[in-house]
């Protein structure tokens, strides 16, 4: 059986475990039990009613953080040149395409996003292996296939995230830095929830969001009372 540290036996005595919070005070509870050395991120975790082995029930989207994620987000652009000047133009941190295409196949993927315009998708389909499994193919869905490069460019460095329900029906979302002040993180949450809300899937049936938690790197976990979220 595992044993908890010293630290986490501390940070979960500052709240109740069986307890669950609003979220501006499951906020104010991940800054103050999060004690890592550096910015730690401040996650959420949101388990839906549905069955994602349905296609009908599949959620994904995407959601722009009124407060950003306060992360430093790569983003590479994939496209012809003219539109690879845009993208520079726009903030993108590289752009380029059959060198990185090259890369790629090689096995690099340090990026953490990537834009691609529609004329250049058979050269980047054929990299699904290696970008579907770490997240990073682009999509129409998530609007990182399309010929606005910039608009694209800059809602990712402004904050915007894509999302998509895992084999357990929960959606895994960054929400900010444990330096966020308690408003900033509770509205990151809510426009993530209330998003969620609004895309859920006709068929499903029953509790729609059954549980919601939300937690820093390497921080205990918080529970939020659902009903005091859903629209």
């Amino acid at each position: 059986m595992a044993t908890l540290s010293k630290k986490r036996k501390a940070a979960m005595a500052k709240f109740d475990v069986s307890k669950s919070y609003t979220l501006p005070e499951a906020a104010e509870i991940v800054k103050q039990t999060s004690n890592t050395k550096f910015d730690a991120t401040v996650d959420i975790a949101v388990r839906l009613g549905v069955d994602p082995k349905k296609s009908t029930e599949m959620v994904r989207g995407t959601v722009s953080l009124p407060h950003g994620t306060g992360r430093d987000v790569k983003v590479l652009v994939l496209a012809d040149p003219a539109k690879c000047e845009e993208a520079t133009a726009a903030g993108a941190d590289m752009a380029g395409l059959d060198d990185y295409v090259e890369k790629i196949k090689e096995g690099w993927t340090d990026v953490d996003v990537i834009i691609c315009t529609p004329n250049v998708m058979a050269k980047v389909g054929a990299l699904g292996r290696i970008l579907g499994p770490r997240g990073l193919m682009p999509n129409p869905k998530t609007g990182t296939v399309t010929m606005d490069v910039a608009k694209a460019v800059q809602e990712v460095k402004a904050g915007k995230i894509d999302f998509k329900v895992d084999k357990a029906g929960i959606i895994h979302a960054v929400i900010g830095k444990a330096s966020f002040d308690v408003a900033k993180l509770s509205e990151n949450a809510n426009e993530l929830i209330q998003t969620l809300v609004k895309l859920k899937p006709a068929t499903a049936k029953g509790t729609y969001i059954k549980s919601i938690s939300m937690s820093s790197t390497m921080g205990p976990g918080v529970r939020v009372d659902t009903r005091t979220v859903q629209a």
